[in-house]
């Protein structure tokens, strides 16, 4: 699979807010609604308050799906459980400029593992945090809710920080994906691209949609 540039519109479900008794039909359907990726919210009850799923649950959607996998670590010690990640068949691992690591080694175990790397920040971490990664990521997600549930109302405040990552990513001559996670859904998408964000993470409004095919076509013309 060639991975879309950061100018191309990527739509990626959040398995989070699937129907968990049916974890193989909805990924299906994911695929089937016209998701590009599919994202996927590791969480350790630590780095954010809530727990989800390991790298069981990650492997079995690799081995029975073609859909790229786009792995966000939402745990304190991403440099620990790295390799589990990896070997379960993530294509995409992105880990949180917060957590208790060495960011820049960290991204580079990931890129010499064979997957593209990603940074996180959450809505309070001002985007001069991030700055010193930027040559080495492959994405820049800009959390906008606070981390560890669904469900959660947009937060518009974060937009100027996109803005500011995508100036950064052009003065810079760089070619990163900026994602945005939380919230989404046709209307918040649309100020999200309009301030230069191009790989749109949506979990209730996707898989929780009447229509979700439908969904993913608003999200994605938006």
């Amino acid at each position: 699979m060639i991975p879309p540039t950061c100018r191309d519109r990527v739509i990626a479900p959040s398995l989070l807010a699937a129907d968990f008794s049916k974890v193989g039909a909805e990924v299906t359907r994911a695929i089937h609604a016209g998701a590009d990726w599919l994202h996927l919210d590791v969480m350790d009850g630590h780095f954010v308050n809530n727990i989800s799923f390991g790298p069981p649950v990650i492997q079995s959607v690799h081995e029975h799906n073609d859909i790229y996998l786009d792995v966000h670590l939402m745990i304190s010690r991403p440099d620990v459980y790295l390799d589990d990640y990896v070997k379960a068949g993530a294509d995409m691992v992105t880990v949180h400029v917060e957590a208790d690591h060495d960011v820049a080694e960290t991204l580079g175990r990931i890129r010499r593992a064979g997957c593209q790397a990603g940074l996180a920040l959450n809505p309070a971490t001002p985007i001069a945090e991030v700055e010193p990664f930027l040559d080495r990521i492959d994405l820049l997600l800009c959390m906008t809710v606070v981390p560890g549930f669904g469900g959660q109302s947009f937060m518009p405040e974060v937009l100027p920080k996109i803005e500011a990552a995508a100036k950064l990513r052009d003065e810079r001559g760089l070619g990163f994906h900026i994602e945005v996670d939380g919230g989404i859904a046709a209307d918040t998408a649309a100020q999200c691209a309009a301030a230069g964000a191009n790989v749109m993470v949506a979990g209730s409004s996707t898989f929780r949609a009447p229509d979700m095919a439908a969904a993913v076509k608003a999200i994605r013309d938006a």
